[in-house]
């Protein structure tokens, strides 16, 4: 099976429970990408990322030996909501499984290519992002087994979060609970607001040695940054 096989998802069918919350929901979405600089790096219609070009708050070495300090710039992933797969559209959990881990894998290839044909991103050595995790250490170790199959790194124990980075992750909570309610209303739990954040990690050359070598789809043409 390749990443570009399709997604076998039901014809007809809305990817929203609420489609008017929806819709107010990606309009404030897109309010805070303007205000944070969060860009879409691909037009690919699977493309479940983008990306935010930031400096790091932190040093650390990866496994492959890529070394990352304070101040150095990161491509930092944020969902691309619009994209996620639905639960609600797919017959089963596995075939809703299947078809995330396919947009997980188009949307890394993306990368990997846009990254390379970016020559003022020449700088930018490592890839992150925060995964939410329900609250205890089983989850987070789940989330870290699973992004080890795309050549992540999770940091287990992450640096203790300061007043004002709590009080953003519950304002993110907050809309995470928004968009699963728009999105897949079933999927909402009572846990929600109590998320926690896995930071996780690749190394450019390991996304672009997984991932590199892959052939972007015409449809999935880099845009500039």
């Amino acid at each position: 099976m390749t990443v570009w096989e399709s997604d076998g998802r039901p014809p007809q069918q809305s990817p929203y429970s609420h489609p008017r919350l929806a819709e107010l929901i990606f309009t404030l979405d897109k309010l805070l990408r303007q205000r944070y600089g969060v860009l879409e790096y691909s037009s690919h219609p699977s493309c479940i990322f983008r990306i935010q070009i930031c400096s790091s708050h932190r040093n650390l070495t990866l496994r492959d030996g890529t070394r990352l300090c304070a101040g150095d710039r990161i491509a930092r992933l944020h969902y691309w909501n619009e994209q996620v797969p639905a639960r609600h559209c797919y017959a089963s959990q596995m075939l809703w499984a299947r078809e995330f881990h396919r947009r997980i894998a188009i949307s890394l290839t993306e990368l990997a290519h846009y990254l390379r044909a970016q020559p003022s991103l020449a700088d930018v050595n490592v890839v992150c992002g925060d995964v939410a995790s329900a609250v205890g250490e089983h989850s987070s170790a789940q989330i870290a087994h699973i992004m080890r199959r795309y050549g992540f790194e999770a940091m287990l124990s992450p640096e203790a979060a300061l007043l004002r980075e709590r009080l953003i992750r519950l304002g993110e909570n907050v809309l995470i609970s928004l968009i699963m309610l728009a999105q897949n209303a079933d999927a909402l739990r009572v846990d929600t607001l109590r998320r926690t954040r896995v930071p996780i990690f690749i190394s450019r050359q390991t996304l672009e040695r997984k991932f590199g070598s892959i052939e972007p789809s015409a449809e999935g043409a880099a845009e500039g940054s």
